[in-house]
């Protein structure tokens, strides 16, 4: 007489190390991408969102702004909205992420066989082309309105590369508002009261020494300025090398802080 026992359950070993957190997030940052272009209208709404600050205060607000050591208001205010648009694309991150966790679709790709790191690192990637491809859209409008580089190639380059840099630390700041609220309308707010202030205390549209004193010191100490002068400065060809140093520090530092607070977070979900 012989027995029948059930065979045993195989338990599959979540995979580690780079090659794996590597190859996770470049697969499931084409998942990402792949679904924002089957929404276009997110894209557009991405792009026509800068697009009106742009043309508002280039045609409404600019003949009555003037800054010192710019005779064209239009070439300080494009690298002010660049970064902006910087801001602003990492504060979809909170939502993307919220929306997420709402529908199930974390759950699923916790699931998997698949680095749990490698599942924020793709949305922020993700997130970052398409900053890229909204500052290249920009870059193209300011042209159309008067701006002009006057800086060296390298050193727009180098300022773009900045921006993105500040954009992505944004993403990962932004993902981790995303893991606390936990639902898309929280952060959606989260997000709005965490970018106003900083964008519109800073220099993007104005010198900062027009402010009162108070909101001065506020302004020339918080990142968004440092990011923004580093990016006028160097499309000018005039920039300072603290200006560039501090811009790289806030950057850098808000990535390695948000990334790690991002990735305790959801390993507690």
């Amino acid at each position: 007489m012989s027995e029948n026992f059930p065979a045993p359950l195989i338990v599959r070993a979540r995979p580690t190390g780079p090659r794996t957190f590597l190859s996770d997030t470049l697969l499931l940052t084409g998942r990402n991408v792949r679904l924002a272009l089957r929404t276009p209208q997110l894209l557009a709404l991405a792009s026509i969102t800068p697009a009106m600050f742009v043309l508002l205060f280039r045609y409404v607000f600019g003949g009555s702004i003037h800054v010192p050591g710019y005779p064209s208001y239009v070439d300080y205010l494009i690298p002010g909205i660049i970064v902006q648009t910087s801001l602003f694309g990492g504060s979809s991150s909170a939502v993307g992420v919220a929306e997420d966790m709402t529908k199930g679709v974390t759950d699923r790709l916790r699931a998997l066989p698949t680095s749990r790191t490698a599942i924020l690192a793709a949305r922020t990637l993700a997130d970052l082309l398409r900053l890229a491809y909204t500052i290249a859209l920009l870059i193209a409008l300011g042209y159309l309105v008067g701006f002009r580089f006057g800086g060296t190639p390298l050193e727009v380059a180098a300022g773009l590369t900045i921006t993105l840099l500040f954009g992505y630390a944004c993403s990962w700041l932004f993902t981790l508002i995303g893991l606390v609220v936990r639902d898309a309308e929280s952060a959606t707010m989260a997000g709005f009261l965490v970018t106003f202030p900083f964008v519109f205390a800073s220099s993007i549209f104005t010198a900062p020494a027009t402010f009162p004193h108070w909101l001065e010191t506020f302004a020339e100490a918080q990142p968004v300025t440092h990011v923004t002068d580093a990016l006028r400065g160097l499309s000018a060809g005039t920039a300072s090398l603290h200006s560039v140093e501090s811009a790289l520090a806030w950057s850098l530092g808000i990535v390695v802080v948000s990334a790690v607070l991002a990735t305790w977070r959801f390993r507690r979900l």
